[in-house]
């Protein structure tokens, strides 16, 4: 199982998929490497039924949320040149040495989370 090159809290563009939600952009909200999915913020929301639970205080009726979307279906949106693919890279020498993420297209450092 390879490491995914999404994060959480980045964000992405909908390549393909459903018509109403190609071509938009949302932020990560979780990421699931072992199924290579992802959860987009406002993308591909879905209804469902929800009892009414009053032990915690929930009340029943329809309720949206957001389903999980495959990795290969979004793209990573650099903030220089939109949507791009992403690449590795060692910066620094000896033990301070780190991984980084770059932008394919402008070949910029991408954010990462520690």
């Amino acid at each position: 199982m390879a490491a995914l090159k999404i994060q959480r809290n980045d964000t992405v563009q909908v390549m393909t998929g459903s018509e109403k939600d190609r071509n938009r952009q949302g932020r990560v909200l979780r990421v699931f490497p072992g199924e290579d999915k992802v959860l987009v913020q406002g993308i591909r929301v879905i209804k469902k039924n929800v009892k009414p639970n009053p032990q915690k205080n929930i009340k029943g009726g329809v309720a949206e949320q957001e389903a999980k979307l495959n990795v290969s279906n979004v793209m990573l949106v650099c903030p220089d040149c939109g949507p791009t693919r992403v690449g590795f890279r060692f910066e620094g020498e000896g033990e301070k040495r780190t991984k980084v993420r770059v932008c394919r297209k402008c070949d910029k450092v991408l954010p990462t989370k520690k």
